[in-house]
């Protein structure tokens, strides 16, 4: 647990020495989001309607923008290499600079989200059930992106090669996030997407970073 904390201490730290990186991906939600009330106009029915759709591609994509940053760094200075060598498990270091990931990539978005959804005129019972469905769904975001960044570890052109990736795998995060909040805005049950967002979200916590670790050491090999 100590080790696990650490990793995450020192991601952060190394993060806000590189804000600009970071700040990248926040604007990138906040103007793509914002072009659609723009560009469409008035009709708030319509605005509604595209909400969920359009706040989801965009988180999405924020966090596509992010994910090389979780290995490549200490892929190129050796740091990963000494972290494999350590006593400590190599499965949990690597959770630790996913849950980094998160709340650097994922956690501001949330956070912005209710924001965000006034543009599109959603209601406050909307904007509650989009706050805890992208608390849910960030996570799973980060923690499939980790596959896809372990996986492209030196490749050239990796970074196209982890949107091929990683794409087809957020579509069930994407399917349910964003019918959880056009099924509150309808008035409809919202259960059964949660339910299944937490499924995909407990099944990815449980496996994701043992197969992210092993990956890492297969490329380090």
């Amino acid at each position: 647990m100590n080790a696990f904390l650490t990793i995450v201490k020192r991601d952060l730290l190394l993060v806000m020495r590189r804000k600009s990186e970071v700040l990248t991906a926040l604007f990138f939600f906040v103007i793509v989001t914002s072009l659609f009330p723009l560009g469409i106009g008035a009709d708030a029915a319509l605005l509604r309607k595209i909400a969920p759709g359009v706040i989801w591609v965009a988180a999405l994509l924020s966090t596509l923008l992010g994910l090389q940053r979780i290995f490549a760094a200490d892929y190129a200075d050796g740091t990963l290499e000494q972290l494999v060598l350590s006593p400590n498990s190599f499965t949990a270091l690597v959770f630790g600079k996913i849950v980094a990931h998160w709340l650097v990539c994922g956690l501001p978005l949330v956070l912005l989200a209710p924001v965000i959804g006034i543009q599109f005129d959603l209601d406050t019972s909307s904007l509650t059930v989009l706050m805890a469905a992208l608390l849910l769904g960030t996570p799973v975001l980060s923690l499939l992106g980790s596959i896809g960044a372990a996986l492209t570890l030196g490749v050239r052109g990796g970074s196209v090669l982890l949107s091929l990736l990683i794409l087809p795998l957020y579509i069930p995060v994407l399917i349910f996030g964003a019918g959880a909040v056009y099924a509150s805005s309808v008035g409809l049950d919202i259960r059964g997407h949660f339910s299944l967002l937490g499924a995909i979200f407990i099944l990815a916590l449980a496996f994701v970073p043992w197969v992210s670790a092993t990956a890492v050491k297969i490329a380090i090999e």
